[in-house]
């Protein structure tokens, strides 16, 4: 676990906190003496513990702040008291007067309120400058255990995010992965003028396959299809389980023809060679697929990108499956029939 501390003072500030810190060595140690150098550099690195002077000009401006910024309320700020006015206060009022001081410091941002007593004043009572130094790391501590649970709170939320955007059965991206990723590959691609194709492709005759052999058998044929799809894909390619027996594949960078080898490359790997289910069952499977390219008048969310692809799909099932058809086809086909009638 890599943990960083910011301490946001003067160096004279960081020669009085204890070793482990001024020395560090199972984390990093950043000072910082300017309040707005102190938030760039927490918006831009986020470090899980902050030390704060409050003599310090804009101290108590950065809890505050801090308090505000609910994407990282998980940084545990300690504000160290070493204002000599405050310090010359306490020895003059009764114990009621600092609860008040810590309540206020806390209620500002901070979520610790150590007194922190100048070292020119404990240099002979070396038991209260250690008591102190005890303090401020026991502090940290609390700050590691709370940096800790947020990690561990981030990995399970990646782990959750990752089961719900995954097929079990094929470990391929789901259908409510492609929701997500199509839009951002349409943006990606539009911004940067790129081409951006997309493939539907369907096993054809799958009804036949599990009223035969079974669901089991069926799901076995899905997942060696999709072993096949992997292998044969290039690295800017993202296949995803549309639903049942049917697949979307988006493909990057890619543009008409390109994007019709890819198609034409599935097809074939996957009808040349049969599927082994056991020892004793091998089954022959085709596909069928469809292939359309972003224009420029598709919808954001590529919803007709995605309609243009599914007809083409549905007529490459019409006319015999096992095959490839493009959006450029269908059009085609369509201006001659517009012109023989």
């Amino acid at each position: 676990m890599n943990i960083s501390i910011l301490v946001f003072g003067s160096e004279d500030f960081l020669a009085t906190l204890p070793d482990q810190i001024r020395y560090p060595t199972a984390f990093s140690v950043e000072i910082i003496a300017n309040v707005n150098e102190a938030v760039s550099r927490i918006q831009v690195a986020p470090p899980d513990i902050i030390l704060v002077q409050a003599r310090q000009d804009g101290s108590m401006e950065l809890c505050c702040w801090l308090k505000d910024q609910t994407k990282i309320s998980w940084i545990y700020c300690i504000l160290l008291e070493d204002r000599p006015q405050q310090l010359a206060d306490r020895s003059k009022h009764s114990w009621e007067w600092e609860l008040e001081m810590t309540s206020s410091a806390l209620k500002q941002g901070a979520d610790a309120y150590i007194w922190h007593l100048p070292a020119e004043k404990t240099a002979d009572t070396s038991t209260q400058l250690n008591a102190n130094h005890q303090l401020i790391l026991a502090q940290l501590t609390v700050g590691l255990r709370k940096a800790q649970k947020y990690r561990d709170l981030l990995r399970t939320n990646d782990l959750l995010s990752t089961i719900a955007l995954a097929d079990s059965l094929t470990e391929l991206n789901n259908r409510r992965a492609l929701e997500w990723e199509l839009p951002r590959q349409i943006k990606k691609a539009r911004t940067q003028r790129d081409p951006l194709s997309l493939i539907i492709l369907d096993v054809d005759y799958f009804k036949k396959v599990n009223d035969s052999y079974g669901h089991l058998v069926g799901d076995r044929v899905l997942q060696l299809l999709c072993a096949r799809l992997r292998h044969s894909l290039r690295i800017q390619d993202t296949p995803f389980r549309y639903g049942g027996e049917e697949f979307v594949v988006l493909l990057a960078n890619t543009a008409r023809e390109e994007a019709l080898s890819v198609a034409r490359r599935l097809n074939r790997v996957v009808s040349e060679e049969p599927f082994a289910i056991n020892s004793q069952l091998t089954i022959n499977v085709t596909i069928s697929l469809g292939a359309a390219c972003l224009e420029p008048e598709d919808d954001e969310q590529g919803l007709t990108l995605l309609h243009r692809a599914d007809q083409c799909l549905l007529e490459a099932k019409a006319t015999g499956r096992n095959k490839v058809v493009s959006w450029d086809h269908i059009s085609h086909i369509s201006c001659l029939k517009a012109v023989s009638s």
